[in-house]
């Protein structure tokens, strides 16, 4: 009875060595593509408050577009990211994308009247620069770049 029990302690061990790194790659999977989404989610709030920032802003204002780059900057900075005033993405020293925050407003697209829209928009190459180490093999499932944009009517 004790030489069935050993055999069947060996066999539990080498299904476990057998099913143990497709558990560990599915845990590793799922974690990272959480944090890229909730990286996703990061870089569309900060457009949006950038956008949001340069629409509220008084008309004529010469702090508009640097107040926008610093709403964008609050919202990224849990991730070390920050847009540059040259319109550069940066994550510890390098360029890993675009922020492009206008200096000027432009005509609103499909609009008949006067009205002045701003687009704020952001780009991250994710594939060449991810947050947090991959899992071997499982990087090629992530998006090659995150981007989001948002367009807003500037008051006059």
């Amino acid at each position: 009875m004790n030489s069935r029990r050993h055999r069947e302690g060996g066999a539990a061990a080498v299904e476990f060595a057998l099913i143990a790194p497709i558990f560990i790659a599915l845990v590793f999977a799922v974690i990272s593509y959480g944090y890229m989404l909730s990286f996703r989610q990061s870089i569309s709030q900060a457009a949006a408050e950038g956008a949001r920032v340069y629409a509220t802003a008084p008309s004529g204002s010469t702090a508009t577009r640097t107040d926008a780059i610093a709403a964008v900057n609050r919202a990224l900075t849990s991730y070390g990211v920050t847009c540059t005033s040259g319109g550069g993405l940066t994550r510890n020293g390098s360029a890993v994308g675009t922020c492009t925050v206008p200096t000027t407003t432009s005509a609103c697209a499909g609009s008949s009247s006067a009205s002045r829209c701003a687009t704020v928009a952001i780009s991250y190459s994710y594939r060449n620069n991810p947050l947090m180490p991959s899992f071997p093999g499982l990087g090629i499932t992530l998006p090659s770049t995150l981007s989001f944009n948002t367009t807003v009517e500037v008051n006059s």
